[in-house]
């Protein structure tokens, strides 16, 4: 009987992710020799470890999703804190609905909204002119800000959401009793509402990072042309250049360093894969 009720949850385990990555990988390690013919090579990798190019969007991805996401969690911590111990009832709810209201459209919508805010004849430029901020509409688009604004922007209800799971379960008289011995705000902060919350913390930024690192949409429509996002890489050898075996090596390779990642998160904060997912 239990077999039966996980065999929907294994099917899907095994279609969806288990096979498609065991495919990836082997497609990474072979190279085509002719046409339908193939031999085992680590070309691919060789052709990343040799080009700066690669390794530089490379980095530059991985330093991009980690700044986004310390300012996804830096916007979210107050947010969650305030909806769960400073508000009470419908105040609350409606700060949480505020925040859940952007992402009942498509990511497509929202990345389009910030671009006509930010173009250069957009919103923004005509109120900075308006305003007397510049003489002239400026053009706020592809630049590595704005790429940083809409992932966080579309990240934010995904850090918002273990925070404020982590933080409704800390007792209020732990707080009261540490101010009663003389703690100011930051030891507060520091001793009990940060480790109290690590779980929370650990399971967002997973989620953020691990989001903000596969990103197409957003980076491309905001930066440009030259955002240089590793993702745009692997859609060009996949689908520009019919490479499918550099680009399975460059998703490979991009699935290596998200998991790297997430086991680093998990090493840094003493936190077991399984208490991360639950508070998430």
């Amino acid at each position: 009987m239990l077999g039966l009720l996980l065999a929907p949850a294994i099917l899907w385990l095994l279609s969806l992710i288990i096979l498609p990555h065991l495919d990836l990988a082997i497609l990474s390690f072979r190279e085509r020799t002719a046409p339908r013919e193939y031999q085992a090579s680590f070309e691919q990798y060789r052709t990343f470890f040799s080009e700066p190019l690669y390794w530089h969007i490379f980095v530059r991805t991985a330093l991009m999703s980690a700044i986004a996401t310390l300012l996804t969690l830096l916007i979210s911590f107050p947010i969650a804190w305030t909806i769960a111990k400073l508000l009470r009832g419908r105040a609350s709810s409606l700060l949480f609905v505020v925040c859940l209201i952007p992402f009942w459209v498509s990511e497509t919508v929202r990345t389009l909204g910030w671009m006509i805010l930010l173009r250069e004849s957009g919103v923004l430029p005509g109120l900075l002119v308006k305003l007397g901020v510049t003489d002239m509409p400026i053009e706020l688009l592809y630049r590595d800000s704005t790429i940083l604004i809409g992932l966080v922007y579309t990240s934010l209800l995904f850090m918002v959401v273990p925070l404020v799971s982590s933080l409704e379960s800390l007792d209020n008289a732990l707080i009261e009793a540490a101010y009663d011995l003389g703690a100011n705000g930051w030891a507060v902060l520091r001793k009990i509402v940060i480790p109290h919350a690590a779980p929370g913390i650990t399971a967002g930024c997973i989620v953020v990072f691990m989001l903000t690192l596969g990103n197409y949409l957003t980076p491309n429509l905001l930066g440009g042309k030259n955002s240089q996002w590793f993702t745009e890489q692997i859609y060009t050898q996949f689908i520009t250049r019919f490479n499918w075996e550099q680009g399975a090596a460059f998703g490979f390779l991009l699935l290596i360093l998200s998991t790297s990642m997430v086991w680093v998160g998990l090493r840094l904060s003493g936190q077991r894969f399984g208490e991360v997912m639950r508070r998430s």
